[in-house]
């Protein structure tokens, strides 16, 4: 049985070396490294900076909204693509928060998560031979995506002489004559980086310019301490060459509920909402209406970023103590920084996933390693620690862990 559904696999997964591959994964280096570290040293607290996600629930009133509209009979269906309820809320939101104008009834469309939403718009773009234009480090799956329909990935790297924005001058002429859309995020996964407005008139004039749609992926656009970033869709012209992404995940502590929407240019929603109606049946509509509750009720997310706010100043700071260079945290709830080249005793790194296991299995502090442009390692701030004391404890701690060695830059 088995051989015979070897040969049935398509060949965008590997066809009849699916599951052969004995590539391991820096993910999967990650956990065995950690499983290694706490059998040798059960005693031994790790503490993980390496999670992407809130380590708090969303707000009790959100909560309650859920239970309340989950014993209403009538939100038992199917909701397709999505309660106009929600949609509603989402374009008061746009305009709200970020002065853009969305038209509820033909440019929004609920999805199940972003990360759905970006698996989806490869469908509604990519024929055979086209490529996407994705940065790095980030974010891979609508460039995973663009693959399995047998196109291709041209990536831009993000490096911190560029302050972490994508070389749109440097794409060769025979990739943009082919390149079908553009994917950027910001605030930025992993780099923290915001990107300005000026950057985003550019990317406008690209677009337009290159006949190529663009994605932007505003995840963490609620997470920035101090300066704000502007969404792509404020800039004139926006709306005419591409869609923005929007989640509830990160700055509402909703990450395992599930909920986003995909707004801007009509057609490409209209496209979008298409792919999906054919390949799921809408989240649970009670979701939906406790989304739309936290969408009309922005003030919760004060609390959440003060927190982040508050954790990254202060482990920036322990970084820098310890001779790493640390910009000042802008945005998301990372800290991106180069590895040192090693240790005073001797210890040699050539790369962040070599620090990273480093890291692991001596400091007994898991994070993750980017590799993509440079050698880097990114701490989240999202550990758990429900007081203030808990909080400073674990920053004392790493703060202490570190000091045991002296890096060498």
């Amino acid at each position: 049985m088995s051989i015979f559904m070897e040969n049935m696999i398509a060949e965008r997964l590997g066809g009849k070396m699916f599951g052969k591959d004995t590539t391991i994964y820096k993910f999967e280096k990650i956990k065995r490294a950690k499983r290694a570290a706490m059998e040798a040293n059960p005693n031994i607290e790790l503490i993980d900076m390496g999670v992407g996600e809130p380590d708090e629930m969303a707000d009790a009133s959100v909560v309650e909204t859920l239970c309340l509209e989950a014993k209403k009979r009538e939100n038992r269906f199917y909701s397709d693509n999505g309660i106009q309820e929600f949609k509603d809320a989402a374009a008061k939101y746009m305009k709200k928060r970020f002065g853009v104008d969305i038209d509820p009834n033909t440019e929004v469309n609920h999805s199940i998560g972003s990360k759905p939403a970006l698996a989806f718009v490869p469908f509604c773009l990519i024929n055979p031979g086209d490529v996407a234009l994705m940065t790095v480090p980030g974010y891979p799956v609508s460039g995973t995506i663009t693959k399995y329909l047998d196109g291709e990935v041209y990536n831009l790297k993000l490096t911190k002489e560029n302050n972490f924005l994508p070389d749109l001058d440097s794409i060769p002429a025979d990739i943009l004559k082919r390149a079908k859309f553009l994917y950027m995020n910001y605030p930025n996964n992993p780099t923290g980086a915001l990107a300005p407005l000026s950057f985003y008139e550019k990317v406008v004039e690209f677009a337009k310019k290159n006949d190529v749609a663009v994605i932007s992926d505003a995840a963490y656009i609620e997470l920035t301490y101090g300066e704000k970033q502007p969404s792509f869709l404020s800039v004139p012209g926006a709306k005419e060459v591409g869609i923005e992404i929007h989640s509830l995940s990160k700055s509402y502590n909703m990450t395992g509920w599930r909920m986003a929407f995909v707004c801007g240019n009509e057609h490409l929603v209209k496209a979008f909402a298409t792919v999906k109606d054919n390949n799921d049946s809408g989240q649970f509509i009670p979701i939906q209406k406790a989304a739309a509750y936290a969408l009309e009720n922005t003030a919760l997310i004060e609390r959440i970023t003060e927190k982040y706010a508050r954790r990254l100043k202060a482990l920036a700071a322990v970084l820098r103590k310890h001779g790493f260079f640390v910009n000042e945290p802008k945005g998301t709830f990372y800290l991106y920084f180069e590895i040192p080249k090693g240790t005073a005793s001797g210890k040699k790194f050539e790369s962040g996933e070599q620090f990273c296991d480093y890291m692991i299995r001596e400091k007994y502090i898991s994070s993750v390693p980017w590799d993509d442009a440079g050698n880097f390692l990114r701490f989240t701030v999202t550990f758990i620690a429900d007081t203030l004391e808990e909080e400073t404890r674990i920053i004392n701690e790493i703060d202490r862990r570190l000091g045991e060695d002296k890096f060498v830059f």
